[in-house]
């Protein structure tokens, strides 16, 4: 979540694809066994919420640069109900997935075991995020997908572009602050963007799942390889700008790290995101069915400079000169975490066992944020928890949901 941002099992599933699915073709859409590889057509509201009897719109925003984003909103819980509900303004919540993936990721598992589900029934009024590139994501008011200019950004525009967009129609459409949580690179942006005092203004609290801003302890042998290859090589391996991972070129580029004598591809789930300790099969399979995602080429080679370099800073163009050009100065500026605010409530949640969200990296963020104001800053370390775990995990609601719900209720 380089190939950074491998950032979650993200790139597993990558890998996990590609022996389930040996030879692909070229098609966007099916591979040369005529399996359809994308996500149901259906969208996301009636394929993973309404089944189970919740309310869900499928609404589209359009980003300042003209990326038109799909988002989903379930107002309230299933049959009406959720505790707390009532006639009282239910609060606002917002879900943003990590990178290679989208917003089904919320919703693999059983209404029981669903953050978002689960918020919906707790009386939230839940909303969820799909990036620029997504399958549902895939449009924009001039531009193509199929043409190289719709894949010209990088997290930088995530951050600056798609999330303030949501924010701000989430505001607009509820008048009020929202909570917001976030996993893996939807926890980059979110302090990426916290750290320049941006969207704090509208955001109540924000609970981070498996938090990256550093990635220098990485400890998955394939991710290494991986940043590696992206920051020196991408551009002459693809010529792409689209990285879609279950496509040819890919999915060649992929088999061919594995071949590497550093890297263990027997084990890919445990390879790229850690030993996760409570997956169940289902969920992998309903993981497997939609993701993982597109992202653009530039992303996994901004994400791999995050692994190289160990800061986080905005992309880096690999010239001074093209740096003056974007920036004014020639190396990227650095987002500085310790400028988030004081007193903004933050919920941190780590694992001792993630190969990604290493428990040294998430270290490293801490003591950016050791002068927080006591009680504002939530920390939770769980020994046995990987990068999957925190949203798939069929015991994360009695391990990490139910905390995220009481550090919302004590910052309402």
């Amino acid at each position: 979540m380089g190939v950074c941002k491998f950032l979650g099992f993200l790139w597993v599933v990558v890998m996990l694809s590609i022996q389930q699915y040996p030879a692909f073709g070229s098609s966007r859409l099916t591979s040369d066994v005529g399996v359809v590889m994308n996500p149901p057509r259906l969208g996301i509201c009636a394929s993973a919420v309404t089944k189970y009897g919740y309310k869900c719109q499928e609404i589209d925003v359009t980003t300042e640069d003209g990326y038109i984003l799909s988002i989903q909103r379930i107002p309230e819980g299933r049959g009406g109900g959720g505790v707390g509900g009532g006639s009282r303004k239910r609060q606002p919540v917002l879900l943003q997935h990590g990178v290679l993936v989208d917003g089904m990721t919320w919703l693999l598992n059983s209404p029981e075991q669903s953050l978002a589900l689960i918020l919906a029934d707790h009386g939230y009024d839940v909303w969820i995020a799909n990036t620029r590139g997504t399958s549902f994501s895939r449009r924009h008011v001039s531009l193509d997908p199929d043409k190289p200019e719709f894949w010209n950004w990088t997290w930088d525009e995530i951050a600056a572009r798609d999330l303030p967009a949501v924010i701000a129609y989430i505001f607009q459409q509820t008048s009020q602050k929202i909570h917001y949580v976030g996993h893996s690179l939807g926890t980059l942006i979110a302090l990426a963007s916290f750290s320049e005092r941006k969207q704090i203004d509208k955001v109540k609290s924000a609970a981070l799942l498996s938090p990256i801003a550093y990635l220098s302890h990485m400890t998955t042998a394939l991710g290494v390889v991986a940043a590696k290859v992206f920051v020196g090589e991408i551009t002459i391996v693809f010529g792409l700008a689209e990285f879609y991972p279950k496509g040819e070129e890919v999915s060649r580029f992929l088999k061919g790290l594995c071949a590497d004598p550093k890297v263990d591809c027997y084990d890919l789930m445990s390879a790229i995101t850690g030993k996760n300790c409570c997956l169940n099969g289902s969920t992998v399979d309903a993981f497997l069915r939609s993701e993982p995602q597109s992202t653009s080429t530039k992303n996994m080679v901004h994400l791999a400079q995050t692994v190289r370099d160990g800061i986080l800073a905005k992309y880096d163009y690999g010239n001074p000169v093209f740096n003056l050009e974007h920036y004014g100065v020639p190396r990227p500026p650095i987002y500085n975490i310790s400028n988030i605010p004081k007193d903004f409530p933050l919920f941190m949640s780590y694992g001792g066992q993630d190969a990604l969200s290493d428990p040294k990296d998430v270290a490293t963020l801490l003591d950016d944020l050791k002068w927080h104001d006591e009680g504002k800053l939530s920390v939770q370390y769980i020994k046995d928890y990987a990068h999957a775990d925190f949203i798939m995990g069929v015991t994360a609601k009695d391990v990490i949901y139910d905390k995220i719900i009481s550090f919302f209720t004590r910052n309402q």
